[in-house]
């Protein structure tokens, strides 16, 4: 029997009564269940916001960007699969597991482990200015081998999205179209990054929210 796949959907939609229940009814027409779904972002009336939905097996997730495009006022921002657990509080049980990580070592690994289910990323990585030159400290799994021998956006005084484009970009992340964001961890020459190739761009949303948890795990790992 084939697995069921299941994708992260971004869409952008009219923020009025009604069109979230339209969407679940169009995603449903082509056989699409909503497992869950976070509001990203609000502003003048419209919405950002992440669906994790599932097809049945061998449907091809093109057909979630048609059902979904043919309600008006509706775009995909992006999709692409979806592996993590769904936990209503990921964000609480990221900052219990870091601050049970014994040794600093050990809590940043966590944390660059853990971050990329959190938020919804593809790797995450822990950068340091601290001593001279740059190095990683930390990696999660699915951080690109290839890092870049400097970071002129070090040091850094608050979160913010990076341009993914710049020379200091390593090629490869370039080639598969990465976004990136960062901010610092307690100290403005260390700092955790977050990379998503393919997209989509980082949100502000997304920026402060990535902020206030580095905020927190400095605190506890300091």
């Amino acid at each position: 029997m084939l697995p069921v796949p299941s994708y992260l959907l971004r869409v952008q939609l009219e923020d009025r009564p009604g069109s979230l229940g339209s969407l679940a009814v169009a995603l449903g027409s082509v056989g699409a269940d909503i497992l869950s779904l976070d509001v990203v972002e609000r502003w003048s009336g419209y919405a950002i916001d992440d669906l994790v939905v599932e097809l049945p097996a061998g449907a091809m997730p093109d057909t979630l960007i048609t059902a979904a495009e043919r309600l008006e006022g509706v775009y995909v921002d992006s999709i692409r699969p979806h592996t993590g657990l769904l936990e209503a509080h990921r964000e609480l049980e990221l900052i219990d597991h870091v601050a049970a990580g014994g040794t600093r070592e050990d809590r940043l690994q966590v944390l660059v482990d853990e971050a990329p289910r959190v938020l919804r990323v593809g790797w995450c990585t822990v950068l340091s200015l601290a001593e001279p030159g740059l190095h990683q400290v930390a990696g999660s799994p699915g951080a690109p081998e290839t890092q870049p021998g400097t970071v002129p956006w070090l040091p850094l005084e608050h979160a913010e999205a990076l341009d993914g484009s710049a020379d200091w970009v390593p090629q490869v992340w370039r080639d598969m179209d990465t976004t990136l964001a960062a901010a610092p961890l307690g100290d403005a020459h260390i700092a955790v990054m977050l990379g998503r190739p393919g997209g989509p761009l980082f949100r502000p949303s997304e920026v402060a929210r990535l902020g206030y948890l580095a905020g927190i795990v400095a605190t506890i790992i300091r």
